[in-house]
């Protein structure tokens, strides 16, 4: 019996594939996701059809779309995973030709009514390559520097182009994903610490040559740094995203304001209150509470991935699993901790919360992939 042939054997068939569901996974993303519903509705002033409404049907195809998704054997994923790298490195070129530029990025491209953001798309297809291409190689090659440079090839290509968009968060979570299917892979530590000391290292160097002859950065630049570092230095101009979100967490307390009380929202202080600061709105109007909430929500669903992980005995599976679980968590920590100020602001919504299409439709993708590794996996 050839691979495939005893791959189609194990997969199960018909209505037994709805039993074998993650099914605590599919309460848990509809849980955060009916919060998001909860602050659109209430940054919109109570308005649902503003946002809360075409975030509600957005969440029912993603949804319909993840069922379809888990029910799809792991070996059609496996087979499809280098020519859908391709076409998504194809479409980040043609945003780069022909993108259309929106609030000074050009990160969509149209496809007539339909309007696409690829770097979006990339998030999944560079942990499918990765989970295929590590299921393909040895073990014993992992850590070799040859099979090393190919994935981190595949990892800097898509980066490259989506800085140039530019795109910051997306980019760090591309970086952030394949480095943890590389870890989850086995790949050896003495390459991460390599990394980090060079990062390290390029960060002294940048802060070192501050007024120098040879300085690496423009004086706007550094400006930035220091307002990153203390927004007040610049409350009304550079730091006043940060600092308006950190009024609002801070004005929450213990358990909030009250739903659709919060000062920050209401009266429109708060940038961006129904994308990348809708964070600082649960913490206003429902306080610590609501934010470790939230918070526990996402650690359960990432604890819901990686044991779905740890417990599939193929490899592909499993390194598909954690490398989109992974993906979302770096999802969430780079929006939380860029609204607390611990991160700069780059851009980033907080998923299945902020607003928005493509995120939610493409990470509801994902999460199609896991449970059709959950489903298909070998019993």
């Amino acid at each position: 019996m050839s691979y495939l042939d005893y791959q189609v054997a194990q997969t199960p068939t018909g209505l037994r594939k709805l039993f074998y569901l993650n099914w605590p996974l599919v309460f848990l993303l509809s849980a955060v996701a009916c919060i998001g519903f909860l602050m659109l509705y209430s940054v919109a002033g109570g308005q649902a059809e503003i946002w809360a409404e075409p975030q509600m049907y957005r969440f029912a195809v993603g949804m319909a779309a993840m069922f379809a998704l888990a029910f799809v054997p792991m070996w059609f994923w496996r087979g499809i995973s280098t020519a859908t790298y391709v076409l998504c490195l194809l479409l980040l070129v043609a945003v780069e030709l022909v993108g259309d530029i929106g609030m000074g990025a050009q990160r969509w491209i149209e496809f007539g009514p339909l309007r696409l953001q690829p770097s979006e798309l990339m998030k999944i297809a560079l942990v499918l390559m990765l989970a295929a291409y590590y299921d393909w190689l040895s073990p014993d090659r992992v850590s070799r520097p040859l099979w090393v440079l190919i994935p981190v090839a595949l990892i800097l290509i898509p980066t490259v182009l989506v800085l140039k968009q530019p795109d910051l968060g997306t980019a760090l979570m591309l970086v952030a994903g394949g480095g943890i299917v590389m870890f989850a892979a086995g790949v050896s530590l003495w390459y991460f610490g390599a990394v980090l000391g060079l990062i390290g290292g390029m960060v002294y160097a940048v802060m070192a040559s501050r007024g120098t002859d040879w300085q690496l950065l423009k004086d706007y630049q550094f400006r930035r740094i220091d307002t990153f570092l203390d927004p007040s230095v610049d409350p009304l101009g550079a730091g006043y995203n940060i600092t308006q979100a950190q009024i609002a967490l801070g004005s929450g307390g213990w358990s909030g304001r009250g739903f659709m009380q919060g000062t920050q929202s209401r009266l429109n202080f708060l940038p961006e209150k129904q994308t990348d600061f809708i964070f600082t709105v649960l913490a206003e109007e429902f306080g610590f509470i609501g934010a470790i909430s939230l918070l526990a929500l996402y650690t359960l669903i990432i604890g819901f991935c990686l044991y779905s992980a740890l417990t599939n005995r193929d490899r592909f599976g499993a390194l598909l699993t954690i490398g989109i679980s992974g993906t979302f968590f770096v999802y969430f920590s780079i929006n939380m901790g860029m609204v607390m100020g611990l991160l700069p602001v780059v851009g980033s919504p907080l998923p299945l919360v902020s607003y928005g299409g493509t995120a939610m439709m493409i990470l509801l993708m994902g999460f199609g992939m896991i449970q059709s590794a959950h489903v298909h996996r070998p019993r």
